[in-house]
């Protein structure tokens, strides 16, 4: 899978994944092909930054579908628009993108198949299978190397100096422990518009 994190510290956003892709026991490392999992978005607020963690089918679909939402639609700023963002959204990734929805027989609702971190003047947000949108304060991570970098960016983030150093952090754990995850990584800055 991969490692994703997002950090907000000291007026800044950090978001960072590493460049490693898996196909069940074969890996493609950086080396093989330049392999990319942030992705810019610039709407009529800023540029945010998102990157995805599940199927590798995700990172094109998830790039291509939010590029072709309507400019007046895409609003990524605060949970309640980025929820509201998502639902419009997944219709056009059933429909135009051949999104399968279904995962268990009870589920409440119809699943995206993908977690999601963003990060952009407002701060940093997860995204979830069933459009669940979280604002986080400090940081977070998704991917299967997410244990480890929760470690590690709790454990330096009161000293950290900067968003980055943290996002830092937990890359490099995540790397250096989780067998999905592998350098080098890509780590993107955003100021934010009130400081943390």
């Amino acid at each position: 899978m991969t490692t994703v994190v997002a950090v907000r510290k000291g007026g800044q956003v950090a978001l960072a994944a590493d460049t490693q892709v898996t196909f069940g026991d074969t890996r493609l490392s950086h080396a093989q092909e330049a392999n990319r999992k942030v992705f810019h978005l610039d709407d009529a607020e800023g540029r945010s930054l998102f990157a995805a963690a599940g199927s590798v089918a995700h990172f094109p679909a998830l790039r291509h579908a939010l590029a072709a939402m309507p400019k007046d639609e895409l609003k990524l700023r605060g949970k309640d628009e980025i929820y509201r963002t998502f639902l419009k959204l997944h219709p056009m990734l059933k429909e135009s993108f051949f999104l399968q929805t279904k995962e268990e027989e009870h589920d409440p609702y119809e699943s995206s198949q993908f977690s999601l971190m963003l990060a952009n003047a407002s701060g940093i947000y997860g995204v979830y299978s069933y459009r669940e949108v979280f604002e986080f304060k400090q940081f977070w991570s998704i991917g299967s190397g997410r244990s480890f970098a929760l470690g590690a960016m709790h454990a330096v983030y009161a000293k950290a100096r900067s968003a980055r150093d943290v996002a830092e952090a937990g890359i490099a754990a995540g790397c250096e422990f989780d067998r999905n995850s592998a350098g080098p990584a890509d780590v993107f800055t955003l100021k934010l518009k009130v400081s943390s």
